[in-house]
């Protein structure tokens, strides 16, 4: 059965250690023991399946509190970036809800547009792909 690699998605030999293509670390074949790479890990979540779900922001929290998702540089990436995503909607539901009538009619397209970026960084992060959001991005970036 082929193998493919976690990060860059290229396929893999089956006997591989390291990705050809990128130089990751593989992870093993589910046959009772734990891979050595940096996102196999024994008990909890693969780190893109960390990652996506970091985007409901508590969890984002959480992840970064416990011990084997805060040395994951995805996860920790993208917990940063979801909080900084959610700081930057109460931010923005707060400067619109002060506008009156034209602030209050933007404040349903303004939280459409954080579900938005939320569902679009969860479903990059779920690929293994370390997508940027503009603005938010490099200050995560910053934080791991």
């Amino acid at each position: 059965m082929a193998r493919f690699c976690e990060s860059c998605g290229k396929e893999m030999g089956d006997a591989a250690l390291f990705c050809p293509s990128c130089g990751k670390p593989a992870t093993l074949p589910a046959t009772g023991s734990a891979g050595t790479g940096a996102g196999a890990q024994s008990a909890g979540l693969e780190s893109n399946l960390a990652g996506a779900l970091a985007y409901l922001w508590i969890t984002a929290i959480i992840f970064l509190l416990v011990e084997p998702y805060n040395r994951d540089k995805f996860v920790r990436f993208h917990s940063f970036q979801a909080l900084f995503l959610g700081l930057a909607s109460i931010a923005g539901h707060i400067v619109l809800s002060v506008i009156p009538i034209i602030g209050w009619t933007l404040m349903p397209l303004w939280s459409l547009l954080v579900l938005v970026v939320a569902l679009i960084a969860a479903v990059k992060a779920y690929q293994n792909q370390t997508w940027s959001i503009p603005v938010i991005g490099p200050f995560a970036e910053k934080q791991v």
